[in-house]
């Protein structure tokens, strides 16, 4: 998934970090073949669930995002469920098998710097285009699918003085393990009591 220079950068930072705390840290990643259509169609599965009345008796009334994705629900068969669940299953033992060698997984929370408020999502990241609005999120949605335990982390700022963010993941039931590792990597950085440049 493509991060901006910034967001990559932090990330590779804090794996250094927790390499001076004694960390023996290499690249590596889980296969997440699949993990885009599962979870895209349970999302828009569960959105058609939760609002799909709320969008017959006001539909213009939600957002058009909101909209499009009940929409999208509503066009889903049982298949197309049963075959996302699969997919979510296989996903699921593919991490486990990760975490057999692996004690955590250090990603970026999100793929982009922060933006303003009135602005629609980014169009491109790192020089390639996002189809859709989730797609700059690709790198916090898999981890929401596989079940482990996720920690977001403030890393530092970029040079514009703007929050860059690191996800910390462990295996599944090591929530207490994830929490460790935050709170060592906290005491390491002191990110949580350092301000933006100029602040």
């Amino acid at each position: 998934m493509p991060a901006e220079p910034e967001v990559a950068a932090a990330v590779r930072d804090a794996a250094q970090v927790f390499a001076g705390l004694g960390a023996r840290v290499t690249e590596g990643s889980p296969d997440f073949a699949g993990a885009d259509e599962a979870f895209r169609t349970l999302r828009a599965w569960q959105f058609e669930v939760m609002l799909g009345e709320l969008l017959d008796r006001h539909p213009g009334e939600l957002k058009d995002s909101l909209r499009q994705n009940v929409e999208l629900g509503r066009k889903l068969t049982g298949p197309d469920v049963g075959r996302a669940e699969q997919l979510h299953t296989a996903l699921f033992h593919r991490v486990r098998t990760f975490f057999s060698a692996y004690d955590l997984l250090l990603l970026p929370v999100s793929q982009v710097l922060p933006f303003g408020i009135g602005l629609e999502p980014p169009a491109e990241v790192a020089w390639v285009a996002m189809t859709d609005y989730l797609d700059w999120m690709r790198s916090a949605y898999p981890v929401t699918l596989t079940g482990c335990p996720a920690l977001a982390v403030p890393a530092g700022f970029s040079a514009g003085g703007l929050p860059v963010g690191v996800q910390i993941v462990g295996p599944h039931r090591a929530g207490f393990a994830v929490l460790q590792a935050g709170h060592a990597f906290e005491q390491a950085t002191q990110a949580g009591r350092r301000r933006p440049p100029g602040l």
